[in-house]
């Protein structure tokens, strides 16, 4: 399960959670013809007969959340947050906020029944949640003063990622500054709730993704190792097993209607036949079989190292369309992509977009080129953007060619890699910006997903950091970092 959805589901067990895709009734005629231009029907639900889950430890894991109110008793009076604040009314209120919140992510919530009223209430609280260990705390200030901040300092200590939610009145900024760039402790000081939540959210994200098996398919061997100190565990399968499957996978009546279901609703279609995108569409499902085999919520593949001097497709419709099921599948077992498609996934309900960063020094821009791409880009339960169909750049296979929106703000992360011992943090690289448009290949060269975008900020182009950046829909800079504060990464906004 992603943070923030219903878990995710083995294939044996086909009920759907609220984020999945509703399978279509309709019957989709085989060998439909395409009529150049035609966005046809894009609203609609996308065919996915039988779609195939996530089956790994995330997929399944609850988090744990541990909630509690900090104040003195007795009556306010003349300190802050005064006698004007009605504390018993706010405590209701936030009592309401943080359940339903909590229910909204398929999180278990452990709320105190009684606000902390000591300091050695609140050390007996933490590590009573030590002791059971718990995913996440959260400490809700409903005063300034005595004990109140001096528990939120020992909150920030413990080993638990931690979220403090100060509404207006309970702090100055003498109370936050010493906590503010605490690692493993996120500070909201606002009346605005959706902060708090999106605070609840990260605690379950973090969770999940400590708990994330992604199967790696390359090379000749099996092996198993932790991702830098991103909890996440790396499965690495040897690159025959994807073409075993494929070469045993027959052309069934499931890869036939989402074949033809891509066909019908492509905006236009250049070089790739049914039988390409047939020859694609099998790949998601062999890419099923082998996360139940592998009991993984993620996968990625070395995928032209083990597929580019062969027949067998490329998986880049296939890997398209797990990012719009909400399964992180990265390109070319590149590890670092993985993590930043199960940041994106886990905390934003989106799928990103993995790609090659290009500048054009004609006007700063960063164009981002790959040859897969989710058309989900406004999230797991809203309809897909207009996409084409086209060959590969290797001008073979079929790849969707999803058209973003001009003018949309978006979000770039890449995750570089630590170390599992936590010696050396990993990095992010953040950036945002907005779409300027989708470039034509050819007449260009490059992948034929070609997104230009203008990122703020006075970075050169050329000299740009990192490489498969993630792509996706919205502006979430802080919210990233945040992100990075709380998991002890390094994060820099570029």
């Amino acid at each position: 399960m992603n943070s923030g959805r219903c878990p995710l589901k083995c294939k044996s067990n086909h009920t759907l959670s609220r984020r999945q895709f509703i399978r279509s009734s309709a019957s989709v005629v085989a060998g439909s013809v395409l009529l150049h231009g035609c966005n046809t029907l894009t609203t609609e639900p996308m065919v996915t007969q039988n779609p195939i889950r996530a089956c790994g430890p995330a997929s399944k894991y609850v988090p744990t959340i541990k909630a509690a109110f900090v104040r003195r008793k007795g009556e306010y009076g003349m300190r802050w947050p005064g006698a004007v604040y009605n504390g018993e009314a706010a405590r209701k209120m936030y009592t309401d906020k943080i359940t339903e919140t909590a229910r909204n992510l398929g999180a278990k919530l452990d709320l105190r029944s009684e606000p902390i009223y000591s300091l050695a209430e609140a050390e007996g609280w933490i590590s009573r949640a030590q002791k059971v260990s718990a995913d996440g705390l959260m400490l809700v200030m409903l005063d300034r003063q005595e004990h109140s901040w001096p528990s939120a300092q020992k909150v920030a200590q413990s080993v638990i990622p931690s979220i403090i939610y100060s509404p207006l009145g309970s702090a100055f900024t003498t109370n936050t500054m010493n906590l503010a760039d605490t690692p493993g402790c996120v500070v909201y000081s606002t009346d605005d709730f959706s902060q708090a939540a999106y605070g609840m959210r990260m605690l379950c994200a973090e969770a999940k993704m400590r708990r994330t098996r992604c199967v790696v398919i390359k090379g000749r061997r099996r092996a198993e190792a932790p991702l830098a100190d991103t909890g996440i565990t790396m499965q690495v399968v040897p690159a025959t097993t994807f073409i075993e499957y494929y070469n045993e996978t027959p052309d069934n009546e499931d890869i036939l209607a989402m074949a033809d279901d891509y066909m019908r609703r492509a905006h236009r279609r250049t070089g790739a036949t049914r039988r390409d995108v047939i020859n694609g569409v099998k790949s998601y499902y062999v890419a099923g079989k082998i996360l139940e085999a592998e009991q993984a919520d993620a996968i990625t593949m070395d995928c032209l190292g083990a597929l580019g001097k062969i027949k067998v497709s490329l998986p880049c419709i296939a890997w398209s369309r797990m990012n719009d099921d909400g399964i992180p599948a990265a390109c070319e077992a590149d590890y670092g992509a993985v993590a930043s498609h199960i940041m994106t996934q886990y905390l934003f309900e989106r799928p990103g977009f993995q790609q090659d960063p290009v500048a054009d020094t004609a006007d700063d821009s960063i164009i981002g080129a790959h040859c897969s791409c989710p058309t989900r880009l406004n999230g797991f339960d809203r309809g897909p953007e207009p996409f084409d169909l086209l060959h590969h750049h290797g001008n073979r296979d079929a790849v969707p060619r999803t058209l973003w929106r001009r003018g949309q703000r978006v979000t770039s992360i890449d995750l570089l890699p630590g170390k599992a011992d936590g010696t050396i943090p990993s990095n992010v690289l953040i950036s945002a910006g907005s779409v300027l448009e989708n470039l034509d290949v050819p007449p260009s060269g490059g992948c034929v997903v070609s997104v230009k975008v203008k990122f703020d900020g006075n970075q050169e182009v050329l000299s740009f950091p990192g490489f498969h950046q993630i792509f996706f829909y919205g502006d979430h800079k802080h919210q990233v970092k945040d992100f990075c504060q709380l998991c002890k990464f390094d994060a820099q906004i570029v």
